[in-house]
């Protein structure tokens, strides 16, 4: 079972119950046992899903852009939370425009 102490600040995770399974979103705030997930077009920053722990499954991959702007300003833009999506479910995306 996942707890909130295994989930950080700007990590993506894997949505596993609702209607939204099986997509992906980065945490913005945790407490207890619940996270705040976003997803920078259907869950923005201003509006974030309240989601129990139980029902999302963390990956390795912590945005460090996400986390340090939530620690500096308190808040993020969403077009950073779609870019790090992006590149997080499309990595070879942005190699092909690089290598054009």
């Amino acid at each position: 079972m996942v707890d909130t102490s295994q989930i950080e600040i700007g990590q993506i995770v894997q949505i596993r119950n609702g209607r939204l399974a099986g997509s992906f979103a980065i945490v913005i705030e945790k407490k207890d046992r619940f996270v705040w997930l976003v997803d920078g077009k259907s869950r923005t920053v201003d509006h974030p899903k309240k989601k129990n722990v139980k029902h999302i499954q963390p990956t390795k991959v912590v945005v460090e852009e996400v986390a340090n702007a939530l620690d500096q300003f308190g808040s993020v833009d969403n077009s950073v939370i779609r870019y790090a999506l992006n590149q997080y479910q499309n990595p070879t995306e942005r190699k092909n425009v690089e290598g054009e």
